[in-house]
């Protein structure tokens, strides 16, 4: 892994993915962002096939897939394929036939799996140059979220893979109903933040500059691995047999492993190798911090299913701590199994003594 001379992230376009179940509040949201002062050059893309449309904040000026929003953004429809959508966008802005945005929303479609969407970052190239994925949110509806995660299995993963959980419709929903919800959201997924949004107010803040945004920025990637304000359990968390569970729920499970020694780049490369070819439909996400040899500070992982992103190289640790720490939000796939495959590579890449 050949030693970075520059900053790789930054000048990146932050992209956010705004996903969530039919009915969760996705284009209310939006709009919700869209009104703050810091977002008026913003990019969104949203699906084709959306639920709510946003017309009446167009203006007149209008191409048959661009619209210049009253605020200044640029809405932008999917009429072909995601990577296709980015790519005119990103050569439009170049060109200076669009607004000079600064950020992308996506906006998936209800029933959309997200994570192609991550593949999409991951494995396009050019798209790789000028993107960087900042976070998954994932709006659930504290009315009939419950009973979509019993349900739906695409529910189930729109929560699953997110880094930050937005409970809506809290205000017309009983109390003791958001409780339980955010409770089994939170064994679901201990690693993303979660807000209750009343009467369909977020905190913008909680949804932006989430993820890695600059190799010199050790401290801020605290934010991207925990929730805010929290630390990384040291023992992992596991979802188990739980009173209540939905069926699709009780096969996910989240853990983070934590390596004393550090790694080599072949020895950690092919655990990951043998991990995704062997279950790699079953890694819904992977994000963490990986202490390799010769590097100067922590590598930046992340990855969904069969696809990881470049690794990026930190410049510095941002504390005392090195070990590595590794989130695993997975589907039919245990901590132990995990951990046992690691140790096995790692014994088996150990040089005789």
């Amino acid at each position: 892994m050949p030693a970075q001379a520059r900053d790789v992230l930054a000048g990146k376009l932050p992209v956010t993915l705004i996903t969530g179940f039919l009915g969760s509040g996705k284009t209310t949201l939006l709009k919700r962002l869209l009104r703050d002062p810091g977002m008026n050059r913003a990019a969104v893309i949203i699906n084709e096939f959306g639920e709510v449309g946003i017309d009446h904040e167009l203006l007149a000026s209008s191409s048959e897939s661009m619209t210049l929003l009253s605020n200044g953004c640029l809405c932008c429809a999917v009429r072909t394929d995601l990577q296709e959508t980015m790519r005119e966008l990103f050569i439009k802005r170049r060109a200076g036939e669009v607004i000079d945005f600064d950020r992308v929303f996506i906006e998936t479609s209800g029933l959309a799996d997200p994570v192609p969407v991550l593949h999409t970052l991951q494995t396009d190239g050019m798209l790789g140059a000028q993107y960087r994925l900042d976070c998954v949110v994932t709006l659930v509806d504290a009315v009939n979220g419950a009973r979509n995660l019993d349900d739906t299995p695409e529910a189930a993963k729109q929560a699953a893979v997110a880094d930050r959980i937005v409970i809506t419709k809290s205000d017309i929903a009983p109390p003791a109903a958001v409780a339980e919800l955010e409770a089994r959201l939170q064994r679901m997924n201990p690693y993303a933040a979660r807000m209750i949004a009343v009467n369909g107010e977020v905190d913008v803040a909680f949804l932006r500059d989430v993820g890695p945004r600059s190799t010199r920025d050790a401290k801020g990637i605290d934010r991207w691995l925990a929730p805010s304000g929290a630390s990384l359990p040291t023992d992992g968390a596991y979802l188990g047999e739980r009173v209540r569970a939905g069926a699709h729920d009780a096969s996910i499970r989240s853990f983070c492993l934590w390596f004393e020694k550090p790694f080599t780049w072949d020895s950690f490369s092919a655990a990951v190798q043998v991990l995704t070819s062997l279950r790699g439909s079953d890694l819904l996400r992977v994000k963490g911090l990986v202490n390799v040899v010769g590097e100067p500070g922590p590598v930046v992982v992340q990855g969904a299913q069969h696809v990881f992103h470049p690794p990026v190289t930190l410049e510095a640790w941002a504390s005392e701590d090195r070990r590595s720490r590794i989130v695993f939000i997975t589907r039919n796939l245990s901590r132990e199994s995990v951990e046992s495959l690691f140790a096995v590579v790692g014994t088996l890449a150990a040089p005789l003594t």
